[in-house]
């Protein structure tokens, strides 16, 4: 249990923080931080201000979906939106652009690496997540599919309320799949020994595929298909 704690509270600093660094890069965000910049733009409020109001909005709709909120979804909401203005307050924009691609490819590796340790942490998804295994179950259509729909959705309202899409978006589109799948193989908590009551940590090479449904305390990663990781969203 204590490794788990630290491994979700690390896991979401480093996911704020590795946003952050994709904002000073100016070269593109992730899906959802496009739709959030865009509504930091046009509201006046902070991006990671706009992160933590949208994932409380999120939960809301998990209510219809018959959702039930984790430790992990409840910290998600809270600590993301501090570590990305946190991360903000300290870091300058980068001038040139060899400064800008390399926070833009930090951004993407350590997100990615922050990505295993939060979902290996095994304290439920991110309320972003739930949505889209939620809308799964409900609507019967594949992981795949309600993914897909969710993120150019996000993406492309976002775009028109003037967030950030570039190459730094494409690259963490490419990229961020493998990373987090070598992550959770890094990071996954190991068994309990026999006869304790610790939970046993999944394995992901062998955690059930996306598409069946997950539970609330585990890792949603398709089996073999460092593609199609569920991110901690």
């Amino acid at each position: 249990m204590p490794r788990r704690l630290v491994q979700l509270t690390a896991g979401l600093l480093l996911y704020g923080a590795s946003s952050a660094l994709l904002v000073r890069s100016g070269l593109g965000l992730e899906p959802w931080n496009v739709l959030h910049q865009g509504l930091s733009r046009l509201t006046g409020l902070s991006i990671g201000v706009v992160v933590t109001l949208m994932g409380g909005v999120v939960l809301l709709l998990w209510i219809p979906l018959r959702q039930r909120p984790g430790l992990g979804t409840v910290a998600n909401v809270l600590l993301i939106g501090a570590a990305m203005d946190g991360t903000l307050a300290l870091l300058p924009d980068a001038r040139g652009t060899a400064a800008r691609v390399a926070l833009m490819v930090a951004g993407v590796v350590l997100n990615g690496a922050a990505t295993g340790l939060y979902i290996a942490a095994r304290f439920g998804p991110g309320p972003r997540d739930g949505l889209m295994t939620g809308l799964h179950r409900v609507t019967g259509r594949s992981i795949r599919l309600i993914r897909t729909l969710i993120e150019v959705g996000v993406v492309a309202t976002g775009f028109l309320l003037g967030g950030s899409v570039g190459v730094g978006t494409l690259l963490y589109a490419l990229a961020i799949g493998p990373l987090a799948q070598l992550s959770l193989r890094l990071f996954t908590v190991p068994a309990a020994p026999a006869g304790t009551d610790a939970p046993a940590a999944p394995s992901p090479a062998g955690a059930p595929d996306a598409t069946s449904g997950t539970p609330a305390d585990r890792p949603a990663v398709a089996a073999g298909s460092p593609g199609r990781v569920i991110l901690p969203r």
